[in-house]
């Protein structure tokens, strides 16, 4: 619900508003804590979209479901835009991203009538891997990534990338074109979102991309911060140069924007309609309300101060208007 910064495209319909103040209403309140109406409810609540906020939004069903155990929360993975094909189209009643909804989507959403609202649940440090035998390559600078990344790219060997590297064949393993991760990369290294060379491994399913790098010698691959912090005993994450020095990605470094250019905000998208039901309001409710708890729980990047008192006054107000 992070608002006042516009969560990048999307304004928040007025629908949307009353929809979920009338849900909230049906409710009741709720502590910070708790984040329940302490009545008992039942029911499902569909989620899909992005692999990369998936262990978050799961998260978020799990402690949820200490508080509501009848209701049912599943989180499926199609990649940022096969969740806004579902969700724009009313098959999901909330949709999780690694990037704002497109104007494309927008107008799919818009023509089926499904009103949604952005919310801001974490941060993320888009991480740059390769193998734990890879005892060359420490830091690369976005000029280097943009020469292996670009459209046409020939660069398959270590030593093209820089001459003192050995001679050692690059594989490269990444998002797949329906991931939001795939999106960001390309529009922040290549300049152009979707712009990317083609023969590479690519998978919507991050788990895909640790397995072929840790098991490929010469292998680089990209997915967000926290894959690589599940999988820090089997990955060598290098440090970026983006004109100010090579940085790691971190919680700090995210939070203060030295990590660059590949810091990024994630999404979770509700529907109008599906927060008219009090079981997907209250655990949107949840969300939001423990999202510092759940994002550190997944080994995400909690929203910085300021992000933090934006999304709480908007609960605030939003509760305030409820009453």
């Amino acid at each position: 619900m992070n608002i006042s910064t516009s969560l990048r495209r999307a304004k928040a319909p007025l629908a949307l508003t009353a929809a979920v103040m009338l849900a909230a209403s049906a409710c009741g309140g709720g502590d910070a804590d708790s984040g329940g109406s302490g009545d008992e409810l039942s029911g499902t609540v569909k989620v899909d979209g992005s692999s990369t906020v998936a262990p978050l939004t799961s998260a978020a069903s799990e402690f949820y479901a200490e508080e509501q155990s009848k209701v049912r929360v599943t989180v499926a993975t199609s990649g940022t835009g096969g969740g806004f094909k579902k969700f724009c189209v009313g098959e999901t009643d909330i949709s999780n991203a690694s990037r704002p909804i497109k104007d494309e989507e927008i107008k799919t959403c818009a023509d089926n009538d499904v009103k949604y609202e952005q919310f801001s649940v974490a941060n993320d440090g888009l991480s740059v891997v390769v193998s734990k035998d890879n005892d060359w390559a420490d830091c690369l600078t976005v000029e280097q990534l943009k020469k292996i990344w670009e459209p046409g790219s020939k660069v398959n060997n270590w030593n093209q990338v820089d001459s003192k590297f050995p001679d050692e064949p690059l594989k490269l393993f990444g998002a797949g074109t329906d991931s939001g991760t795939f999106d960001y990369f390309t529009d922040a290294i290549n300049g152009e979102e979707g712009a990317s060379r083609t023969d590479y491994s690519g998978s919507e399913d991050d788990n895909v991309t640790v397995t072929g790098v840790s098991g490929t010698k010469g292998g680089m691959g990209y997915f967000g911060f926290s894959y690589y912090e599940e999988n820090a005993a089997k990955l060598k994450l290098l440090q970026i140069d983006g004109g100010d020095g090579c940085v790691a990605p971190s919680v700090e470094t995210v939070q203060d924007g030295t990590y660059k250019p590949l810091s990024r905000q994630l999404f979770i998208y509700p529907s109008a309609k599906a927060l008219a039901r009090p079981e997907v309001v209250d655990f949107v409710e949840y969300y939001v309300e423990n999202n510092k708890k759940i994002a550190e729980d997944s080994k995400f990047i909690p929203l910085n101060a300021a992000q933090e008192k934006e999304l709480q006054a908007a609960l605030d107000k939003l509760k305030e208007s409820a009453k």
